[in-house]
């Protein structure tokens, strides 16, 4: 059936015409015409008819059993009732129950009051970071040639035995908090989140925090240019450390990207934890919050409330619209928790209320950017997202591991969002590979947006494993894998954790998602939002600018709900002023009722209807929102509307990718190297080979190449350098690969020992498919040895080896106590054909060591515990 595109590929212009001629088109042309539009109209309703059966199965399913549960509940406290005017101590129950609810009362009240001074005390300290570790500023971004609101802070690890001592020369951590409405220090919140997990390491970690108000001026290419030099300044203080790991939290994701893209020198693995990159991405009957451009106004909305500011877009409207997503939650659940449980809770409800309620400002440049570029152009997937004109960001200029986390459980931000920009970054599996890039993926299936990265047991795991397996994940051939966290056991820092890499294919990517048409009419409301954003910038903007003064807009922020919340719930309120003497009051004389009392039943009872009476017009909301977004957008003729924006970037084929010059640098160098060349190549052959890996191939194969000299010796960047190379080499030249082995291997020793490290990757014989079984024949044959006959089941590599490579003579064996003690870099290298535990040859003889970028020199890998 042809698309509707194809019946209007005529062009506009004649379209327009052939609507006023009626000779323009032939009778066939029309019936086709008719038949796409037909088609998308049938298409439209099945996706509309599929979101609705979701919501509403979701909506029966859930509310169905809560109102059950709900009823039997209330049943009980009603027969409870019963039972206590029946035995006579129904009347000491009211009494019981009046007095704990009004002592909860109060001290609600006053937890609340607490919350208003907070906010006051925070809002009149300029809103700091909210991180539970002290920490030094090492660089302020207003004093850069281009100055911004950013700042680099360097935290300082508690004296308590839980932490290790931090080690100058383990690779330093970097955590970029997102900037979307709320302040810094989410990542370091508690004790269990990003910057505890890895100062209990004893990695050095530096926090990129950010002012209340921005410059004067400032846009994020300013912000990306900071955060450049903050990294270079970080490389600088640890330069025997391997380039930082830098972790970007929810838009901070993205921002981490953007730095990683532009200065690919510069960064170590990249982790985005909850990070929205495809912003167009989503499942029907569900991520109700991608829908936001269409249904609010696309771009001229965040120009209007930053014209309102006086050029500043308030942070606290963003939060507001966060707060609507779950108004059961924000508007009513927390605060029950709070009185129901107001003898415990108060602490960690003020703890996070006191980084939910800093509420920071963006510049207009920044916000239009953000609304234009990402979450309504959704462009940097697409290859257009510009920093400056004529400045694209390209996600493949990134060099470095990337690892993505995601979670069904986020409502912010899903998966798709966090994972589709693969699917249209890279045409496939293959060209991640070719490009050298390794991208690690990790999806679960609970835990929330804010969990991800701030104090959930899940996270936690899930920091602690990417902190623990960076090694493994550097020494891993290019390519996507899944990575998942089976299971650890053991002490805080003795932990042991059973991880596992999967290789996997876009196709795998794709069944995240539940297709990709849902999308379409999201180029729509981009090309209207351009369009309205011209016109707001023309005709209204000039009269909306000329009644704001700086005085206005100071004034709305003041009085926006959220701050007046807060400041008429504080002691600046006259009618609180015995609040705080009645709490302690209350506190001395604390009864609270028993835990079966009927009256106390009937209150959870009551709570638990109202929050659920809360989340059902929230779910009957967001049904009526997806509808009415697809009933404005997702026609047949919105659909042609949007057609000039629905285009992602070209993909390009494997044939055109020969071209590129790391490609041509590899090929050039096919017939150089030596034993660690020769085994990478055999592995990826082997691996190419199988199609997938087993857990524990690649167990072994990790072990090999991060553990073994003389991998071991290898810096990070030198062992990603030579497995790149390897894969073009493989992918380009697979025949004239295996051919010229022979020249990498010169000796017969050599030869043998890689022929053992390659057969004990796979297992044993009879373990191996067919196709790894003839290509381990095929290395036995071209490098003149017999034929396989025997298992390998221990690692030939191991310490204590007699039979196993070393390294040069001269190459210091890099050790925790070495690297501590020497104040000097050791600079690692590799020969080209490492030497066996023999007389050694005379200097000239020996070949010089394995090719490696210029950039690496210098940097050596940071030594195993």
């Amino acid at each position: 059936m042809k698309d509707i595109f194809d019946a209007f590929e005529k062009g506009q212009n004649e379209f327009l015409n052939s609507l006023n001629d009626a000779t323009a088109w032939g009778p066939s042309e029309r019936f086709t015409a008719l038949q796409a539009q037909g088609t998308e109209l049938s298409n439209l309703a099945e996706l509309m008819g599929r979101g609705l059966s979701k919501h509403f199965e979701k909506i029966t399913a859930d509310h169905k059993g809560r109102w059950q549960l709900g009823l039997a509940d209330m049943g009980k406290a009603v027969e409870d009732l019963s039972e206590g005017q029946r035995n006579g101590s129904l009347f000491d129950a009211w009494q019981a129950y009046w007095k704990d609810a009004a002592q909860r009362a109060v001290l609600t009240m006053d937890v609340l009051r607490q919350r208003g001074d907070i906010f006051l005390e925070h809002e009149e300290a300029g809103c700091p970071p909210v991180l539970i570790y002290d920490y030094d500023v090492v660089m302020d971004g207003a004093d850069l040639p281009r100055p911004c609101c950013y700042q680099l802070l360097r935290i300082k690890a508690p004296d308590d035995g839980e932490h290790r001592e931090i080690k100058p020369w383990k690779r330093p951590y970097v955590i970029i908090d997102p900037r979307a409405g709320h302040g810094a220090g989410i990542g370091g919140f508690k004790p269990d989140s990003q910057v505890g997990v890895a100062l209990r390491d004893g990695h050095p970690v530096y926090f990129i925090a950010f002012k209340r108000m921005p410059e004067k001026g400032q846009t994020l290419a300013d912000v990306t240019l900071a955060e450049a030099a903050f990294v270079r300044r970080i490389m600088e203080e640890h330069p025997d450390a391997p380039n930082p790991i830098i972790t970007g939290n929810c838009q901070g994701g993205w921002a981490t990207l953007l730095l990683a893209a532009t200065n690919p020198d510069l960064t170590g693995p990249v982790v985005l934890n909850g990070a929205p990159v495809s912003t167009w991405a989503g499942r029907v009957g569900e991520n109700p919050m991608r829908y936001n451009g269409g249904i609010l106004g696309g771009t001229y909305n965040a120009m209007f409330y930053s014209d309102l500011g006086h050029g500043v877009f308030d942070g606290a409207d963003i939060v507001q619209n966060f707060e609507m997503l779950n108004p059961a939650r924000n508007y009513f659940g927390k605060y029950y928790d709070l009185y129901s449980k107001v003898d415990t809770e108060p602490h960690r409800f003020l703890e996070f209320e006191r980084w939910w309620g800093g509420y920071f400002l963006l510049n207009e440049a920044e916000m239009k950017w953000i609304v234009e570029q990402l979450f309504v152009g959704n462009k940097l997937s697409k290859n257009e997202a510009q920093l400056e004109p004529g400045r694209n960001i390209d996600i493949k200029q990134i060099r470095a591991p990337i690892i993505a986390f995601a979670s069904f459980g986020d409502n912010i931000t899903p998966p798709q969002q966090a994972l589709n920009w693969i699917i249209d970054t890279y045409t496939d599996e293959r060209e991640i590979a070719i490009r050298g890039q390794r991208i690690i993926y990790m999806v679960h299936d609970q835990v929330g947006h804010l969990g991800i990265f701030v104090s959930s047991k899940i996270a936690k795991k899930e920091h602690t494993e990417v902190t623990s397996t960076l090694k493994t994940i550097e020494a891993l051939a290019p390519g996507l894998y899944e990575m998942t966290i089976d299971d650890y056991e053991g002490g805080l820092l003795d932990r042991e954790f059973s991880v596992s890499f999967h290789e996997r294919k876009m196709e795998d990517l794709m069944k995240i998602d539940d297709g990709r048409d849902d999308e379409i009419p999201f180029a729509a409301v981009a090309r209207a939002s351009e369009q309205q954003a011209e016109f707001y910038d023309v005709a209204v903007r000039p009269f909306v600018q000329a009644g704001v003064t700086e005085q206005s807009a100071e004034l709305r922020r003041k009085t926006h709900p959220l701050r007046v919340q807060r400041t008429m719930m504080s002691s600046l309120n006259p009618m609180f002023g015995g609040l705080p003497g009645m709490a302690e009051r209350v506190k001395e004389d604390r009864t609270p009722a028993d835990a079966n009392n009927p009256f106390s039943e009937m209150e959870r009872v009551s709570a638990a209807m109202i929050e659920q009476s809360l989340d059902l017009f929230r779910d009957l909301r967001d049904t009526w929102y997806e509808n009415l977004f697809y009933t404005v957008w997702g026609s047949p003729y919105m659909r042609w509307f949007g057609r000039t924006h629905q285009p992602g970037r070209t993909l390009k084929r494997k044939e055109d990718l020969r071209s590129l010059p790391p490609v041509q640098a590899a090929l050039m160098h096919i017939e150089e190297g030596g034993f660690c060349e020769a085994v990478i190549r055999m592995l990826i052959l082997l691996a190419d080979s199988r199609g997938n890996v087993r857990r524990d191939r690649l167990e072994r194969s990790a072990r090999v190449l991060t553990q073994d000299e003389p991998f071991k010796s290898l810096s990070p960047d030198a062992r990603s350098f030579m497995l790149q190379e390897q894969t073009l080499i493989v992918e380009f030249a697979r025949e004239k690969a295996i051919e010229s082995l022979p020249k990498l291997l010169e000796t017969k020793e050599d030869r043998e020992m890689a022929s053992k490290v390659v057969r004990y990757i796979p297992g044993a014989i009879d373990e191996m498919t067919p196709h790894t079984l003839e290509m381990v024949q095929t290395f036995q044959s071209v490098l003149g040895l017999p034929p396989v006959s025997e298992d390998i089941t221990a690692d030939p590599l191991a310490s204590g080896d007699a039979t196993a490579p070393d390294t040069d003579r001269d190459t210091p064996k890099v050790t925790e106590k070495a690297a501590s003690a020497s104040p000097e870099p050791q600079k690692v290298s590799a020969p080209k054909r490492a030497a066996r535990k023999a007389p050694a040859k005379p200097a000239a003889a020996r070949k010089p060591g394995p090719r490696k970028p210029r950039s690496t020199a210098g940097k050596k890998e940071e030594p195993a515990e």
